[in-house]
């Protein structure tokens, strides 16, 4: 792997069920990203992103093909070794924010941090300087009850970031909301981007967040193409 390169997948394979009921998802999809590297990857429903990504994401092994983050096969690796580098090395948002109700903005923030070690006060500091940069300063002690959709969705971006991961992996960040809030979490994502030179991987139906990226991947028959060649 090159210096810059924060997550590799080769030759992924993943299928589900048995017999009559067996059904191949991923049949050889590969995948490198570089640091500040934005990656969408298209495809209908049903075609695989969320699968692979889950691959990618330590949620979930593969029938074969290897995982390489940092200089660790992951799936390879002990499950103790597979979940710091999931916790440390990986960041997550999803369709919908899964932000925890019970606790005000800056509490989810900084929770992931908290649960691997981060002491408190640091995390919440942190968890502060980061609701800054998505736009929600003055916001941390608010619930999720009272923040909007895309406010609800910047934070699940900032949480995603609490521990200065190698790459985000999203799965339809934007599908869940209007147009005026999906370009914010859009635009938001392709910032922190270039200012942290943080990579993400989207799984997108949006063809406008789509097109923006750096690369755009359609996942079609198991495998992962330049839209181009799509």
């Amino acid at each position: 792997m090159n210096n810059d390169t924060v997550l590799k997948a080769e030759n992924i394979w993943k299928s589900y069920g048995r017999d009559e009921t067996y059904l191949s998802i991923l049949r050889g999809a590969e995948l490198s990203v570089s640091a500040g590297e934005v990656v969408s990857m298209v495809g209908p429903s049903g075609s695989g992103k969320s699968t692979f990504l889950h691959v990618c994401g330590i949620l979930d092994p593969p029938d074969r093909g290897r995982v390489i983050i940092g200089d660790t096969d992951v799936w390879q690796a002990g499950e103790k070794r597979r979940a710091a580098i999931r916790n440390r090395s990986l960041g997550f948002v999803f369709q919908f924010h899964h932000l925890l109700d019970e606790f005000t903005l800056i509490e989810n923030v900084a929770m992931p941090g908290m649960l691997a070690g981060m002491p408190g006060k640091t995390a919440l500091a942190k968890a502060l300087d980061l609701l800054k940069e998505v736009g929600l300063s003055g916001r941390g002690d608010h619930f999720p009850s009272q923040a909007s959709g895309g406010e609800r969705q910047r934070a699940a971006v900032a949480r995603a970031l609490i521990m200065s991961p190698d790459v985000v992996l999203a799965d339809e960040p934007t599908g869940n909301l209007d147009a005026a809030n999906s370009n914010m979490v859009e635009e938001l994502m392709f910032q922190l981007a270039e200012s942290r030179n943080q990579a993400f991987v989207i799984a997108t139906h949006s063809r406008e967040l789509a097109a923006r990226a750096h690369r755009c991947l359609v996942l079609k028959g198991g495998i992962l193409i330049p839209e181009e060649a799509g």
